[in-house]
């Protein structure tokens, strides 16, 4: 098998078609059209279903995609390795972020300052991405992992905590169940617009009605710290205000859900050096910059 066409095919189903391939391979795209149809040839295979959508992969493709991949990646790790100055890792992380997660940033400064010679791309996105199509590297993601081709390494648990301002509790009375809360202002995050927000305290599920709802975790401290509105954060954008005064927690004895972090790869790649110094530093340092353990 031709080298060079397995790597321009590996390219095509990583970028998600022929012609964004060319461009990141800075290729002609006859060029690379032509040397992918010589290797379908060769296979006596049809690897690349074409549309004007773009490309997917056949049964056949996916297979040699799987094997392709993990090679292809092996070689530039072994080149780099050869190449490049084993003391300093070199070269490109694509991560994606929830947009609410501001310790992560203090996190990956850090990691930065240790590792100079690695450039962050982080995208910041509540959807779902496709790690292989959107080009991610290593995704970090909160709450119950479905995708069975990802290899997801576990980072810590936490749970959300009820805040409201001082002045709010003082006004209304401090709530003693979760039924008492229907006195109060609330505000609730929902992934999207159509969703409705419920809370899970201990046993008991609420569905308030909400003054505003959102899928902006710093938007509903700005609401709570500003005294109009009950809601839950993450502890460590609720940890400043509680220590502060400006927030106290509500019903600690009714305890929302814990929420699990993993960071996620695809589980086709063979992870390279630079993703496992990022995986391996923020599970050693998470604790210190999230607050939790």
């Amino acid at each position: 098998m031709d080298l060079n066409a397995a790597q321009m095919f590996v390219a095509v189903v990583q970028a998600g078609s022929l012609s964004a391939a060319a461009q990141r391979m800075e290729i002609p795209l006859p060029t690379l059209s032509r040397r992918i149809r010589e290797l379908e040839r060769e296979l006596k295979v049809q690897l690349l279903e074409r549309s004007a959508r773009g490309t997917s992969l056949t049964e056949a493709g996916m297979r040699l995609y799987e094997h392709a991949s993990r090679g292809i990646e092996a070689l530039a790790e072994g080149e780099q390795a050869v190449m490049s100055d084993q003391a300093r890792l070199k070269g490109r992380l694509r991560l994606s972020l929830p947009p609410g997660f501001e310790p992560w940033w203090a996190l990956l400064r850090a990691f930065q300052q240790q590792y100079p010679d690695i450039e962050l791309s982080v995208y910041t996105t509540e959807r779902r991405v496709d790690l292989v199509q959107d080009g991610i590297d290593v995704a970090l993601r909160v709450g119950t992992i479905v995708h069975e081709s990802m290899v997801a390494r576990h980072m810590t648990t936490y749970r959300h905590v009820l805040v409201a301002s001082p002045q709010l509790v003082q006004k209304l009375d401090k709530p003693t169940s979760p039924d008492d809360l229907h006195r109060f202002p609330c505000a609730v995050w929902c992934r999207d617009v159509s969703a409705r927000g419920t809370w899970q305290l201990g046993d008991q599920t609420l569905e308030p009605r909400p003054v505003l709802s959102t899928n902006s975790y710093l938007h509903l401290r700005s609401l709570a710290l500003a005294g109009e509105a009950v809601t839950e954060l993450p502890p460590f954008l609720a940890a400043a205000g509680l220590q502060a005064g400006q927030l106290c927690a509500l019903l600690p004895g009714h305890l929302l859900p814990e929420q699990q972090v993993h960071l996620l790869y695809p589980s086709h790649r063979h992870p390279s050096s630079i993703v496992r110094a990022y995986l391996d530093y923020c599970q050693s340092h998470l604790a210190h910059h999230l607050g939790v353990s």
